[in-house]
């Protein structure tokens, strides 16, 4: 007979025999390394959609080199619903803006028979503003023209009156509210206000001052806010633009007109014709053309719009018609890329674009 010990020791031994032949039988066995989960395998892969481009902007090769196209819309879906509504004006649509001194004629009818020989029609104030805020709808090829400084209904009725009379041509007033204009003059434009084809804008007040970011708060108060009070006082209206008096502008001025409500603002820059969301200014002096001052730093394309004086619009004409050919025909080549951009960008938040 085993005694106690004896036994506990042969088990003891079995169980210890058995724990290493198990051992051994695991250290044989191949050892597999689970790889870690991919990121494929983590989550679905994304593709990386790249950005459309915004609309090309339309460069003229008729352009100084130093003077180039500022937009203002700065929402480019607004800018392309308006672009391409069918009730707004037509891709290609140009605005010349011509100025005449009251000193030199300037082969004045042979200029007045140019534009309308070559399609242009004459607009008001109201209607270049509503075209270049919202591409309103104009004639193809428009034209501005602006008579500068206060004058007798004499001078308008030998000038222009005659182009109203058989095209309906209406005339800009840039007027100069002076104190010391004898009433006799301000009625007798009162009455063509009233008549609807002289259509009178804000000038100054005192003549031979040229605003500037130089120029005091007084004198830049009495220039903007002395017209508006003489025009509510005498036209009954409020004046939507301003035609630089001298030419001269700065940021400060251009910045109180805004507050005092004007929309549109007149330099002596000639630079080109506009279009809607297209205006040719310069972002820096040229010694070329030392009167010329640069414009685009002050970033309101509105109130610093160019012009062409009477003595250049023979010469500028077909340069300008043929900005509106090319203007549109760089519409029409860009126009499925544009609605591809209106379709991707703008449709989920504005809408399908009106149809074409």
């Amino acid at each position: 007979m085993e005694k106690p010990s004896d036994a506990t020791r042969h088990i003891l031994y079995r169980f210890t025999t058995i724990f290493t032949i198990i051992f051994i039988l695991i250290s044989c066995e191949p050892f597999t390394v689970t790889p870690p989960p991919t990121a494929a395998s983590q989550a679905t892969v994304t593709p990386q959609v790249t950005p459309l481009p915004p609309p090309a902007v339309f460069e003229s090769r008729f352009l100084n080199p130093l003077d180039t196209p500022h937009t203002y819309i700065q929402d480019s879906c607004v800018y392309l619903m308006n672009r391409w509504n069918r009730i707004n004006a037509a891709p290609g649509t140009v605005v010349m803006i011509v100025t005449f001194n009251e000193d030199i004629l300037y082969n004045f009818t042979q200029i007045m028979t140019q534009l309308h020989d070559q399609g242009f029609k004459a607009i008001t104030t109201q209607q270049l503003l509503t075209f270049m805020e919202r591409n309103g709808r104009i004639p193809k090829r428009s034209v501005l023209l602006i008579q500068e400084n206060s004058h007798p209904a004499e001078d308008f009725n030998k000038r222009f009156r005659e182009y109203w009379d058989i095209w309906n041509w209406p005339i800009i007033n840039g007027w100069v509210s002076d104190p010391g204009i004898p009433d006799i003059v301000w009625r007798e434009n009162i009455g063509l206000e009233i008549e609807g084809w002289v259509d009178h804008q804000a000038q100054g007040v005192i003549a031979g001052t040229v605003l500037s970011d130089d120029s005091s708060k007084v004198v830049i108060s009495r220039e903007l806010k002395g017209s508006i009070d003489a025009f509510a006082n005498r036209y009954a209206k409020n004046p939507i633009a301003i035609i630089w008096p001298g030419g001269g502008f700065g940021q400060r001025p251009v910045q109180a007109a805004r507050q005092l409500g004007y929309q549109l603002g007149f330099t002596s820059n000639v630079r080109g014709p506009v279009m809607y969301n297209w205006v040719p200014l310069a972002n820096e002096f040229d010694p070329e053309r030392p009167t010329h001052l640069p414009e685009g730093y002050i970033n309101d394309p509105l109130m610093t719009l160019p012009r062409y004086p009477a003595s250049q619009v023979l010469d500028a004409l077909d340069q300008v018609r043929v900005t509106g050919n090319e203007a549109e025909e760089f519409a029409r080549k860009n126009q499925d890329m544009e609605f591809k951009y209106y379709e991707t960008v703008c449709e989920p938040i504005y809408g399908p674009m009106p149809t074409p």
